[in-house]
């Protein structure tokens, strides 16, 4: 039983993207080397396999389109840095000259977003490959072209896995979304375990929040921007953009769900309530996980962890506790959400009923599905607008482009070893704009090449058959592609004696000495980028937290204002523009999250000098972002419209919020806050004015912490 789990979570990682694309991969960069290796031209063989490394960097997650141009690119680029690198390598001067140029251009692909930088990446890592003059057979030409060749041939062996089943990427990467809001689901269950302490949940489901949204928003990118998904005339695509949709409105239910949990541990503790609550909780958490586990595995699902006899013996519960006196209004709360959640989840069983009744009945397309998505300018401005020292990402082109220039001037004048790139290629795969993803990259790198590179040794020193060091080979590469996106540090682990085993190949001199080589590099490499993340221009998140609270407190006050105009008859505002509101909110919120992880792993004298504060301020919008779900749930199931009195509890949370945005902006006065903290109108039965005066509440709460930032 206690084996279960992690042979279910490999089964399941099986039929992950991750694991389609680490065979994809290990396809398109061992296959080269294997055929030309049989006719002795190994040479031409690596050269292909390179170029098809180079263009693997690129094919990042997404839509078609945006890979295959991206990939295209990467092919055009590579030639050319291929070309002029190989060309001049013989002069050190111009070498130096070419890594600071080409560094800073390169890094700077970071302000047109992620998939940009993996462009840069690329070329980059060509770059470093061709500094070291080597011996060979072939020109400088006949290098580029045969790289050039293998970037065409990844390209199209990428299309071929693209377009041979099309909607199994989409399925895949729906599927892992799918999970990932169920493991939110199950972590909320805990706040009804007494001996896990709050705290420490909320930050979890933090950190949780983030990854949802990463894969939400991959999510959105692939179904929306993928024509044949958007207008598919089957049901296969509708019934990928209905599940996204009724998974998105389930996060949001799940979400709706925030309570006083401290106060609820208390008044319940003598009870077995609770736990039956966790029970269900986690019930629900599975049913909506197998969902997930059926998308990757392409399989109907059929079986029902939950049925609404659970749901009833719950109540019944609940009216036995009432009927001995004890109040159970907070829990009866928390029920009627957790009976939405189970219809929305029965709701997205029946999408895969055999008739189809709701796929047909559904619109092919939605001109709305753009929306959504995230829409990258590529226009040269603001490439110019960056080049200023207040920019973040110019800061960190400067970086690379310094730091690696040093890092090419101690492989040149120190006698470090035959392969000396090695410390250019640690520097450039370590440095990040951020210093924490640089210190983890760091840590990660170091004992990961340490453990390869003695494992490595090992099995050149005792395994003399070449067949066994071949299929060990290609496992440590399969790992090290497939595991790349998820664990840096798993990466690194299986990519150094996959490298070592490579070069014992490549040439019969090589021994286990090389791994020892590769780990001085690397500690070189490591050394030289851990210090310049201190000293060279360093970006430190406590001075860009500001921003990021910004946007989270716009984009609450945004959400607020959308949840009233939604149920105002005067001002009413369509369903796209609600959820439109409601993403904002759900996008800022992981960059927050995501930032203050950061800061917390900065130096103490860099980060904020109130960070119990700021973590208060993330965790009261989290809290308060719930509230405002809870809210419109509620409305939306009783139909009601706001009376007087509740159209001023919205006024007033809008007014906090206000004065908290025009605080951080330092744009108010001390005068205008005599008035805030005034008491809320009485409390009533009525369930909305309740609702409401609990953000109103929060929102006084949030300029409160402000002020003290």
């Amino acid at each position: 039983m206690l084996l279960q789990k992690p042979l279910d979570d490999f089964r399941n990682f099986l039929y992950t993207q991750y694991f389609s694309d680490g065979i994809k991969i290990t396809i398109g960069v061992l296959l080269p080397s294997l055929i030309f290796a049989q006719f002795n031209l190994l040479e031409i063989g690596i050269n292909l396999s390179l170029g098809a490394v180079c263009c693997s960097i690129s094919d990042t997650p997404g839509p078609w389109l945006h890979r295959r141009n991206a990939m295209l690119i990467t092919n055009f680029l590579v030639f050319l840095v291929a070309l002029i690198t190989s060309l001049i390598n013989h002069n050190p001067i111009l070498i130096g000259i070419e890594i600071l140029v080409f560094c800073f251009i390169f890094s700077m692909f970071y302000v047109y977003g992620t998939r940009a930088s993996s462009v840069g990446t690329a070329a980059l890592l060509i770059m470093v490959l061709n500094v070291a003059h080597h011996e060979t057979s072939l020109n400088s030409y006949e290098h580029a072209g045969l790289v050039l060749s293998g970037g065409i041939w990844y390209f199209l062996l990428s299309a071929l896995f693209s377009f041979a089943r099309p909607f199994r990427y989409a399925r895949q990467t729906l599927g892992e979304c799918v999970q990932e809001v169920a493991g939110y689901m199950r972590l909320r269950a805990d706040f009804y375990n007494a001996k896990i302490p709050v705290e420490d949940i909320f930050k979890a489901l933090v950190d949780k929040q983030v990854l949802v949204h990463e894969i939400q928003d991959n999510v959105r990118e692939i179904l929306f921007k993928t024509r044949k998904l958007v207008n598919e005339s089957t049901s296969d695509g509708r019934l990928l953009i209905m599940i996204f949709v009724d998974i998105v409105d389930l996060f949001e239910q799940t979400m709706a769900t925030h309570h006083d949990y401290e106060i609820i541990r208390k008044r319940y503790k003598n009870h077995d309530i609770l736990p039956a609550y966790a029970l269900l909780i986690h019930k629900l958490a599975s049913e909506i996980e197998y969902i997930g586990f059926c998308l990757i595995h392409q399989v109907k699902p059929r079986k029902h962890a939950v049925k609404i006899e659970d749901l009833d013996k719950l109540k019944k519960q609940l009216d036995d506790l009432e009927k001995a006196g004890i109040s159970v209004l907070v829990l009866k709360k928390i029920l009627v959400n957790l009976r939405h959640i189970f219809s929305k989840t029965n709701t997205i069983f029946s999408y895969f009923d055999n008739d189809n009744s709701f796929i047909k009945q559904a619109k092919s397309g939605s001109t709305d599905h753009d929306k959504f998505v995230t829409h990258q300018s590529f226009d040269i401005k603001l490439f110019r607008s960056n080049l200023n020292l207040m920019s973040g990402n110019f800061r960190y082109a400067l970086r690379v482009s310094l730091v690696v220039f040093t890092g090419y001037l101690v492989g040149f004048l120190l006698p470090v070893g035959h392969h000396s790139y090695w410390i250019i290629l640690t520097i450039l795969v370590i440095l990040k704009p951020g210093f924490s993803t640089t210190k983890q990259r760091n840590i990660e790198r170091v004992i990961g090449t340490i453990i390869g590179g003695i494992t490595g040794a090992l099995i050149i020193y005792f395994i003399k058959d070449e067949t066994a060091r071949f299929i060990l080979m290609v496992l440590f590469m399969l790992i090290t592609y497939s595991i790349q996106r998820v664990n840096y540090f798993i990466s690194v682990l299986f990519m150094t004696p996959f490298i070592l085993i490579l070069f014992s190949f490549i040439s019969a001199t090589i021994n286990e000495s090389l791994a020892v080589e590769r780990i001085i590099d690397t500690l070189i490499g490591s050394g030289i980028a851990f210090l310049s993340s201190y000293l060279v221009l360093p970006s430190w998140e406590s001075y860009q937290f500001k921003n990021y609270m910004l946007d989270m407190l716009k984009a609450n006050q945004k959400y607020l204002d959308a949840i009233f105009r939604r149920f105002n008859p005067q001002n009413q505002i369509n369903i796209t523009e609600y959820k439109l509101a409601r993403k904002e909110v759900y996008v800022n919120t992981a960059n927050l999250a995501a930032a203050f992880q950061r800061m917390l792993n900065e130096p103490k004298t860099k980060q904020h000098k109130a960070v119990l504060d700021v973590h208060k301020f993330v965790v009261l919008n989290h809290i308060l972002s719930s509230y405002l779900a809870n809210l419109s749930t509620s409305l939306q199931d009783s139909q009601i419209m706001f009376n007087a009195d509740q159209q001023k509890l919205f006024r007033k949370s809008q007014h906090y919020l206000k004065l908290a945005i025009e605080w951080l902006s330092e744009t108010t006065h001390e005068q205008e806050f005599v008035h805030v903290f005034e008491g809320v109108v009485e409390t009533n039965e009525d369930l909305a004015t309740e609702q409401l005066e609990l953000i109103v509440k929060v929102s006084a709460d949030i300029l409160k912490i402000t002020e003290k930032l």
